[in-house]
């Protein structure tokens, strides 16, 4: 999936999607949780370092767009990750080790009207 274009209608972004539940549930603290969703993000922009978005994304470093959004649980984490395979879009799913817990996952950047659809039903992470 290439990007489109510059301007706002090819906006590259880099989705994050964070489980709520390790905060709002588990009692996970709250720089644990962001450790999380760095890792995830420092390993799809690694992964896709060659991409072709990803490397339009990094040269715009000073307007880098992130959207942190949440996640229930782990079961819709790892639907969601099963949903974007199935739709061929790159994300790394974080797996946090030795526990073997999935906590996180991101997408590398893509326009945002590419994949926001398969994102709809994620609310703002809080």
């Amino acid at each position: 999936m290439a990007a489109s274009g510059a301007g706002s209608p090819g906006r590259l972004v880099q989705y994050v999607v964070v489980r709520s539940d390790l905060v709002h549930k588990l009692s996970w603290p709250l720089g644990a949780v962001i450790t999380q969703a760095c890792h995830a993000a420092t390993a799809a922009i690694h992964l896709h370092y060659s991409d072709l978005d990803t490397q339009q994304y990094l040269a715009e470093l000073d307007s880098m767009h992130k959207v942190v959004l949440g996640a229930p649980d782990e079961a819709a984490l790892s639907g969601l990750s099963e949903n974007l395979t199935q739709a061929g879009v790159s994300h790394k799913l974080w797996i946090e080790q030795p526990e073997n817990i999935p906590t996180c996952l991101a997408l590398k950047p893509y326009p945002k009207e590419t994949v926001q659809p398969l994102l709809r039903k994620f609310k703002l992470f809080k």
